[in-house]
């Protein structure tokens, strides 16, 4: 899934949720137990970085479906 695809996709998924994306960093910091805040998931969205296992924990969080 392109970066704008991905990002377009976990912004529509959260507002479903009715969740932020603090919610999420809070999330991804729990499941991976790395440091996650919103910077990091501008990053993510963005395509500017490829912490993959970030990438897997929001597609795990939010049921996206993988590449």
């Amino acid at each position: 899934m392109p970066p704008n695809d991905f990002k377009k996709a976990v912004k529509h998924r959260l507002v479903d949720l009715e969740k932020s994306q603090a919610w999420l960093c809070g999330e991804v910091t729990a499941r991976t137990g790395r440091y996650c805040d919103n910077a990091t998931i501008r990053r993510v969205l963005n395509g500017t970085t490829k912490r993959t296992p970030i990438i897997a924990a929001i597609r795990e969080i939010l049921d996206l479906p993988g590449e």
